[in-house]
């Protein structure tokens, strides 16, 4: 596995995702500044990702704040975390890190400002490899639903650089894989900032898995001539009901695949769960830059000058279309996932065997 990102000696070292697969480049980010920006122009992109480099770039803003108590640090590390917050709206793991950061400093305040720091350091490595471990158990629940000669469709990329290592989609097929079946994936080219065709491809040639890619306007043509036993994608965030929101083209995939009877299921940490909202309409969809989708790369225009442009960079898919979520607990209905919530719960009274 490419490391997506890594802490060395006080830099965060960021795979620039937007170079691939034409090139592979690491960017330092010597502060949490840079950080933001690599989150926001997508050199780190995937919500479990996107999740660990914040909770790297706060650790570094930590260290860039001068304070001399606590009451003096605390005020100028929210603002930090509120800069960090602003970068993207609809991964949800961005915000669960920056709480879960932003509790684990008020926990530890008394410890000394310099002890703090370093913790710091420390609770952001201990993201990363709780990442790893948790797609690792995803990819191992969701391998069960792989039969051995399966044709998987994918959208966009959940792979090991959507994440810290490993992928959630893709960690179902690596695990598939490791178990000794054999598959195919058709990948989605996953416009307009082609996500399926630089980077899944490309990890999926890397990993050795046979794959093809394709248009997304094809993907209903494989699926009309039953060539696809399944489609397995990843997920930005996750309402309450189990809608789910992903990137923009998913909900078109999920209807077709409705309509000719596949599986559609979605592979995410529960960290990606967003218990606090009731269902898809209450996520907040980013809108992005309109030369995404005028130009390719920014470089070569194809829309005319002038035209008016939408470019919604997620959309919501109902749970009724989803046959399962994929979590590091087990697989659910969609129905069913409102009851992780509840930590009493035993999620093996309910899980998908």
């Amino acid at each position: 596995m490419i490391p997506t990102v890594e802490w060395k000696n006080g830099i965060v070292m960021m795979l620039d995702q937007t170079k691939l697969p034409i090139e592979v480049v690491y960017n330092e980010c010597r502060d949490y500044q840079t950080v933001a920006k690599g989150i926001k122009d997508l050199w780190v992109r995937g919500a479990p990702a996107i999740g660990v480099s914040a909770a790297m770039g706060l650790a570094l803003g930590a260290r860039q704040i001068e304070a001399s108590s606590f009451d003096e640090f605390w005020p100028k590390f929210e603002a930090v975390c509120a800069e960090m917050a602003a970068t993207r709206p609809t991964a949800v793991n961005l915000f669960w890190a920056i709480e879960r950061v932003k509790r684990f400093v008020q926990a530890n305040k008394n410890k000394g400002l310099d002890a703090l720091r370093t913790m710091l350091v420390e609770e952001s490595q201990r993201m990363h490899d709780e990442d790893i471990a948790t797609n690792r158990k995803m990819g191992a629940y969701g391998a069960v639903f792989v039969e051995d000669g399966d044709t998987l469709i994918t959208h966009c990329n959940a792979g090991s650089i959507a994440t810290a290592g490993y992928g959630t989609a893709e960690g179902v097929m690596r695990a598939a894989v490791e178990a000794g079946k054999k598959i195919h994936v058709y990948v989605d080219e996953t416009r307009p900032v082609l996500q399926g065709a630089r980077l899944t491809a490309w990890e999926l040639m890397e990993e050795k898995i046979p794959c093809t890619l394709i248009t997304d306007n094809m993907a209903g043509h494989f699926l009309f001539r039953d060539m696809i036993d399944l489609a397995v994608v990843g997920a930005d965030r996750i309402a309450r009901n189990g809608d789910v929101a992903n990137k923009i083209g998913t909900y078109s995939l999920a209807v077709l695949c409705k309509e000719h009877g596949i599986p559609f299921y979605v592979a995410a940490p529960l960290s990606t769960i967003d218990f606090s909202i009731e269902s898809g309409a209450e996520i907040p969809i980013e809108e992005r830059d309109p030369r995404e989708v005028t130009n390719v790369f920014g470089k070569v225009r194809i829309a005319p000058e002038g035209v008016k442009v939408a470019n919604p960079a997620f959309d919501v898919t109902p749970a009724r279309y989803v046959t399962a979520i994929i979590t590091e607990k087990g697989a659910f209905h969609p129905k069913d996932i409102h009851r992780l919530a509840d930590p009493s719960a035993d999620p093996e009274s309910f899980r998908i065997k």
